[in-house]
């Protein structure tokens, strides 16, 4: 019998059973649909739901749970969080009533009215606390199982324990549920959605090592900062003692509020508005963070765009699917990927040249306005036509980006000239005087004072036009409230800039570093201040890393890039979108600024930092190569999130899969240079397993961080009004299942019929 015909053979003499692995955020998703879907169906519904967590925390899971400490911070403003498929879902099916299916918005609002608490009052722009998010996401798990309990012929059962491994069972070609405690439990169907998991470092040399010291040391390793208040619990990292951060994100960032708001200390309003920390005594001595580019994530901006959403998001003029696809036909390198051909990539030479340009004509929409855009969009245009048609004819990833800049600098040099002459920070030239063909200056003068100065200071500039010296005296003793440049030709765009704000060489000290570092802090904060639709660097790199991610995955999801140029996206780029555009909310980075103020976190060791174990102390040791800082460590913390690996897993789950062949990793192969094993698992577009004799196993799904590899960014909550990603794979699955169901019902009615 084949796998496809397995899986739609509905159980032996009962309904369908559905065992679903992983009660966190995407089962609440799932049982919205289920519950939406079965309680339209005209009879009843022979279908029976397990659901298995290893935690006991149905809904929110584990990384969401309402008991986490109260310090850590949603990544996402409330406005951007669903739980429930809405009107804007294409193909989404029933919809529950709207009263059953509140946002996280609407949701903390009817608790604020309920408790008065002020953790649940809050905007559609506010950032909540992440326990905020647990506790709406449990709610609403309950409420779904509540309406799929009420639905004739449909249960649901919760199980909280850890499914360890699934086993064939021959006679029927069901799958056997393993777990610690219960029975086996036999189903048709597996959807797995286990979430983030962690692990084990003595699959990792470095790690191993850090291990093996701490066993046999004073020193302590944590290899996985999650869950915080397991990892890092009230007898560790006492006063007088030293704790160090590996990677500066925000899992660091999540270590530092835990160790300062969650040991008592407060972060209080100080001069100007900004925020001063005052300790309570229980926190370490230090908290020393380092990473490759000794840098946090930037702060995210105040989200303009929510106001609206279908005007102001970002849609790519270079960057789009249809240009991914011509490159892929001019330049793509064909490679053999299981029974398909796929024209491969670099993303270096074919697709960041995409990326910078989409972001400096962005920076520049912002900064001068739509008209001089249309100009910029035409001038670059024929170019870009040439790059897609000879895909970079042979250059280089950095001769490709010069190549498709080259006009758009050239025109903006021009735009500068014009808009610094009207301002008086250059003389008039013949190349100066008069008025461009293609766009109004005026009408970008204004847009440019607008977005430097604000309002007030717009007008006071305008007003001295008349007077030649004016504007000049003008700018002289007027500052710009977020620090941007007053000329017009100090304000460009820079990749180089933006992924190194503080240059190397800039500094010698561990001191000076500090001072650049919060230096920067007072910029970006500015920035991400003004908003995403009014700042043109927040603009940028929230309208291309964020609102184009869907073409990026389309770019490099199932085998896009070759095996090099994928390894070196993961490595090198993903950091890069992470820190631009995935960073925490403004009000969370103040606090980090006041905790490096005050002295507790200390940053003073710089990039390229290295961990020593030291043997004469006892303790780890990090080493600042361009500082010549070193620290000593009583407790060194990987802090950064851990890639889904199946091989090593600490939990038993994939690696007994794979050691079953009910799994396999996927692999991008090399087409005349090493294969690239991202971790993840191979996986249909449908999201089911390809097993080990590569057929493909229909009877499981597999939704979110196992798909990390094959696919690019798989992670995120639920957003409402969006065709959210996360629910079209949900219903990419709903579609494959709710057949089966639907036979199962026919054959039941047949049966009863004939009785």
């Amino acid at each position: 019998m084949t796998l496809d015909a397995v899986a739609a053979r509905p159980t032996v003499g009962g309904p369908i059973r559905l065992a679903i692995v992983g009660g966190g955020p995407s089962c609440t998703y799932v049982l919205d649909r289920l519950a939406a879907t079965a309680g339209a169906a005209p009879g009843p519904v022979p279908l029976e739901i397990h659901v298995f967590d290893r935690a006991g925390q149905f809904g929110a899971g584990q990384v969401h749970s309402p008991d986490q400490p109260v310090t850590s911070f949603l990544n996402r403003i409330v406005g951007q969080v669903a739980f429930a498929a809405d009107e804007s879902v294409a193909g989404a099916g029933p919809l529950l009533d709207p009263a059953q299916r509140p946002t996280l918005l609407e949701w903390c609002r009817e608790r604020f009215e309920q408790t008065g608490d002020p953790a649940f009052d809050l905007r559609a722009e506010d950032w909540p606390k992440r326990y905020v998010h647990g506790l709406a996401l449990t709610d609403q798990f309950e409420r779904y199982v509540r309406l799929l309990r009420e639905i004739p012929g449909t249960s649901v059962h919760l199980h909280q324990t850890e499914v360890v491994d699934l086993v064939e069972e021959t006679e029927h070609g069901r799958l056997t549920i393993l777990a610690p405690e219960g029975p086996a439990l036999t189903a048709d169907h597996v959807l797995m959605l286990t979430g983030h998991s962690s692990n084990d470092p003595l699959g990792y040399p470095l790690q191993a090592q850090w291990a093996k010291f701490a066993d046999a040391h004073e020193a302590r390793f944590v290899p996985s900062a999650y869950p915080l208040e397991e990892s890092i619990d009230a007898g560790q990292a006492l006063p007088g003692q030293s704790v160090g951060c590996l990677g500066m994100g925000l899992t660091a960032i999540d270590i530092i509020l835990h160790l300062t708001e969650g040991r008592g200390g407060v972060y209080e309003p100080g001069d100007e508005g900004r925020l001063t920390y005052r300790p309570s005594g229980r926190e370490p001595a230090s908290i020393v963070v380092f990473s490759r580019a000794g840098l946090f994530t930037f702060a995210r901006p105040f989200n303009a765009k929510e106001q609206d959403l279908e005007r102001f998001e970002h849609r790519g003029r270079y960057l789009t699917e249809p240009a991914v696809d011509r490159l892929r036909a001019s330049a793509g390198q064909p490679v053999r990927i299981g029974a398909d051909t796929r024209r491969q990539l670099d993303f270096r030479t074919h697709l960041l040249p995409l990326v910078v340009l989409e972001m400096a004509q962005l920076y520049y929409t912002t900064l001068f306005g739509p008209g001089f855009a249309a100009a910029l969009e035409r001038r670059v245009r024929p170019e870009y036509e040439a790059f897609l048609a000879d895909g970079g004819a042979g250059a280089s990833g950095d001769g490709s980006t010069r190549r498709l800049l080259a006009p758009l600098e050239a025109a903006v040099d021009e735009a500068c000239a014009r808009i610094d002459t009207v301002l008086g920070f250059m003389p008039a030239s013949p190349a100066t005087r008069g008025t461009p063909e293609d766009w109004d200056l005026d009408e970008v003068v204004d847009r440019f004072l607008l977005v430097v100065h604000g309002p007030d200071g717009a007008a006071a500039v305008r007003a001295a036009l008349s007077d030649l010296a004016g504007p000049a005296r003008v700018l002289r003793t007027l500052a710009s409230p977020w620090r941007h440049p007053s000329a017009a030709s100090a304000n460009r765009f820079s990749w180089e800039r933006t992924l190194e704000p503080i240059p190397p060489g800039s500094y010698a000290s561990g001191e000076e570093y500090r001072t650049a570092l919060l230096d920067f802090f007072d910029v970006d904060h500015r920035w991400a201040a003004q908003d995403n639709l009014t700042n043109p660097a927040k603009a940028a790199a929230d309208g291309v890393w964020r609102d184009l991610r869907d073409v990026l995955g389309h770019a490099v999801d199932f085998g896009g890039l070759t095996a090099a140029s994928h390894r070196d996206f993961l490595d090198v780029y993903m950091r890069h979108h992470n820190r631009l555009c995935n960073g925490a909310a403004l009000e969370v980075m103040e606090k980090i600024r006041a905790a490096v103020e005050c002295g507790l976190v200390d940053v003073t060791v710089g990039p390229l930092a290295r961990v020593e174990c030291d043997e004469q102390t006892g303790l780890f040791r990090v080493d600042g190569p361009l500082t010549g800082v070193s620290a000593q460590l009583d407790l060194l913390v990987d802090s950064r999130v851990h890639t889904f690996d199946a091989a090593r897993d600490v939990r038993a789950l994939y690696p007994n899969l794979l050691r079953r062949g009910l799994v396999r990793k996927w692999s991008n192969p090399g087409a005349g240079q090493p294969d690239f094993e991202p971790g993840g698992l191979d996986l249909t577009e449908d999201f089911h397993p390809v097993r080990a004799d590569g057929a493909a196993d229909h009877r499981v799904t597999l939704l979110g961080p196992p798909s990390e590899g094959v696919m690019f960014f798989q992670l995120g909550a639920l957003r409402p009004n969006q065709n959210h990603h996360v629910m079209q794979d949900i219903l990419r699955w709903l579609r494959g299942f709710w057949p089966t169901v639907d036979q199962c019902a026919a054959l039941t009615t047949s049966t009863r019929s004939m009785t």
